[in-house]
C-alpha cells in the first residue's frame, strides 16, 4: 500500500530544499555586524582620544596602511552586510521571479560600484 501525500507537504515525505542556507547567512550576517561595530567603536575612540576633526585630522587617521587594511575589511564587510540584507527584502517580497532577478542584479552592481569607489578614496589619502 503505497504512502499517501501528506497535506501542505508537512511530515516525512516534505522536499526540503536549500533549508540550510539560512543558518550560515545569518551568522554571516552578524559577524559583519560585530565587525562593522567593533570598526565604529575604534574609530569613536580615536576621535575621542586625541582625533581632530577637520580634513587633515581624518587624513592623516587613514594614512598608515595598517589603517587602510582595517578600513577595507570594514568596508568589505559593509558590503557583505548590505547584500544579505538587500537579498532577503527581495526574496521575501518579490514575488516574480524575473523582477527579483534584476533587482538583485542591480544590487550587485550597486554594490561592487560602491566597493571599488571605496578602494580608490581609500588609496587615494
Amino acid at each position: 500500500m503505497a504512502a499517501s501525500p501528506s497535506p501542505a507537504g508537512i511530515g516525512s515525505k516534505r522536499l526540503v530544499v536549500g533549508a540550510h542556507y539560512g543558518v550560515g547567512n545569518f551568522l554571516l550576517q552578524r559577524l559583519t555586524a560585530v565587525a562593522l561595530t567593533a570598526f565604529t567603536l575604534f574609530l569613536a575612540l580615536r576621535l575621542v582620544l586625541g582625533g581632530q576633526l577637520g580634513y587633515d585630522g581624518w587624513a592623516a587617521l587613514f594614512v598608515p596602511l595598517w589603517m587602510k587594511i582595517v578600513t577595507l575589511v570594514a568596508l568589505l564587510a559593509l558590503f557583505y552586510h548590505a547584500w544579505i540584507g538587500v537579498r532577503d527584502i527581495w526574496m521575501d517580497y518579490v514575488k516574480p521571479t524575473g523582477i527579483r532577478l534584476a533587482l538583485q542584479m542591480l544590487t550587485v552592481l550597486w554594490l561592487v560600484f560602491c566597493a571599488v569607489w571605496s578602494v580608490q578614496i581609500l588609496w587615494r589619502v
